[in-house]
C-alpha cells in the first residue's frame, strides 16, 4: 500500500470517532437540536423514557426522540442511553428560503 492510503486509512476512522463525539458533546451541554438520536437503546431505556420525550422514529439500532423540555439530554443519559446525538439541525447555514421568510 502507498504512504498515502495508509494515513487515510489510519486518520479516516479517528475524524469518524472525533466527530462523533463532538456532536455527543455538544447535545450533552447545549438544547440546540430541535431532537436527539439514541444509538443503541436497550429495553431498559426504552421503558424509562422521560415521560415529555415523544418517540419520532425507531429501528433496532436508533430511536430518535424530541422534547421541548431544556437539558433533553442529560435526562435521556439518566434513563440509560449510551449515545446521544442531535438531530434535525439544519447546519451551518441557514436555508436559501429561512432568510425571505424572516421579515
Amino acid at each position: 500500500m502507498s504512504t498515502i492510503i495508509k494515513r487515510i486509512a489510519l486518520w479516516a476512522p479517528l475524524l469518524f470517532i472525533a466527530w462523533v463525539a463532538t456532536m455527543a458533546f455538544v447535545m450533552r451541554f447545549s438544547d440546540a437540536a430541535p431532537a436527539a438520536v439514541v444509538m443503541f437503546p436497550g429495553e431498559a431505556f426504552l421503558a424509562g423514557l422521560p415521560e415529555d420525550a415523544a418517540v419520532i422514529s425507531a429501528s433496532a439500532a436508533t430511536v430518535t426522540l424530541k422534547s421541548d423540555t431544556p437539558d433533553f439530554a442529560a435526562r435521556l443519559y439518566r434513563a440509560g442511553a449510551l449515545l446521544v446525538l442531535p438531530a434535525g439541525l439544519t447546519g451551518c447555514l441557514p436555508l436559501p428560503g429561512a432568510l425571505a421568510n424572516k421579515g
